[in-house]
């Protein structure tokens, strides 16, 4: 049976337009095109529902805003997402317009695919007096940034209910596997690769030289009270950053709380691209240091 595709366009990139016309004829050749849309924010056609695929036209920053729109369709089964990257890396949308067309029988015609299930963490603010103020989900991380004026922020963390360190710094960053070579390594922490069960959690810049990353268990209950904020300045300020398309400002007393979320999202993969190759020529992790030439 042919699959139910909903495409999803970023027409931001200059490539979008001759590539989306190609996207388009093929899904309709091999699956069947049940609705349309600009890789945007907000609520999805309501034809969307019927999907079983998405795919994303667009960059990793495409296909994480738009897995987000898909996770909000009602219904308990979500669409799985499919990347063709028009980006500058494409670590994340694993297909290129070449490499989608090569497959595009294999993928549009109902056989079953090869998924990556990814799963995310849920986040919650509580006031000091217990009362939730802010709750949302994270496919790459959860980011507390200290924000102008930039001065130094402090929190207390605690794992599992056990007292841990004070952080003092730029901020901290809890992430996925997925989002393990996103934000998490820039600011030197490790790589989880896929299927790892776990979080890492990272400070950045932080007043210690001996402040190291640390990965713990995904079922880990993380929370992180604020000590010292920066809000002087009114709409501005210490701000909790989700995938760094959601922000919420954070005050002084308030505790964020990082748990497993009950949904997981589910990637299909481009049984060409293995994950340590990718890892090597796009993020060129462990590469040798160019020798002069005898």
């Amino acid at each position: 049976m042919p699959r139910a595709v909903l495409l999803l366009v970023n027409r931001d990139k200059p490539e979008a337009q001759d590539a989306v016309r190609e996207v388009r004829a093929l899904i309709q050749k091999h699956g069947t095109l049940v609705a349309e849309d600009h890789a945007t924010s907000g609520p999805l056609p309501h034809e969307a529902a019927g999907a079983d695929m998405a795919i994303v036209l667009g960059g990793d920053g495409s296909l994480l805003g738009q897995t987000r729109r898909c996770l909000a369709l009602a219904g308990v089964t979500k669409p799985a997402l499919l990347g063709i990257n028009l980006g500058k890396l494409g670590f994340m949308a694993e297909f290129d317009l070449p490499s989608f067309r090569d497959q595009a029988v294999e993928l549009l015609s109902g056989r079953p695919l090869s998924l990556r299930e990814h799963p995310l963490i849920r986040v919650e603010v509580f006031a000091p007096s217990g009362e939730m103020r802010f709750e949302g989900s994270a496919m790459n991380e959860c980011v507390i940034t200290a924000g102008p004026p930039f001065r130094l922020l402090e929190l207390r963390l605690s794992i599992d209910g056990q007292p841990g360190p004070t952080v003092s710094g730029d901020g901290l960053i809890i992430s996925t596997p997925l989002g393990s070579t996103a934000y998490n390594v820039s600011a030197g922490g490790p790589i989880l690769t896929p299927g790892v069960d776990g979080v890492a959690i990272t400070p950045i810049a932080a007043h210690s030289l001996s402040f190291r990353p640390i990965v713990v268990p995904l079922a880990s209950v993380i929370s992180a009270t604020l000590v010292r904020v920066n809000d002087e300045i009114p709409g501005h300020g210490t701000t909790l950053v989700l995938d760094g398309q959601i922000h919420h400002l954070l005050h002084d007393g308030e505790s964020v709380r990082i748990t497993r979320d009950a949904h997981s999202v589910a990637f299909v993969r481009n049984p060409v691209n293995e994950y340590w190759p990718t890892l090597i020529s796009k993020l060129r992790w462990a590469e040798q240091p160019r020798m002069r030439k005898p």
